[in-house]
């Protein structure tokens, strides 16, 4: 992640999905300039990249309400909570259902 984006503009908004939140999120967190994120399917702590989340980057967190890998034992599902309740520019939007790739046409799970 960190080295394919040293190639990017800095002000960009970064997507991913399922284990891709991962680059999506730390690059957004500790990348100067960033413009937002969307994160698909999953997120993590931001004490996972090293800190805060960046003040007044938007932050979308799209998920189904009961993703069996966002449940627990995963803590996906409470960390977007969590995010959504403690940073001012995030927004989580749970949908209704039980699959992860949910945004992904190309796959049996897309709704």
């Amino acid at each position: 992640g960190r080295l394919a984006a040293e190639a990017l503009p800095n002000e960009i908004v970064y997507a991913g999905f399922s284990l891709g939140v991962m680059p999506a999120q730390m690059l957004a967190q500790t990348r100067r300039g960033t413009k937002g994120a969307l994160l698909f399917h999953g997120c993590f702590p931001t004490s996972e990249f090293g800190g805060t989340w960046p003040q007044g980057v938007p932050l979308q967190i799209h998920m189904m309400d009961a993703d069996e890998w966002a449940l627990p034992p995963n803590e996906d599902l409470e960390v977007a909570r969590q995010l959504a309740e403690t940073i001012p520019s995030a927004e989580l939007f749970l949908y209704p259902g039980d699959r992860h790739l949910f945004a992904d046409n190309s796959l049996p799970d897309y709704d």
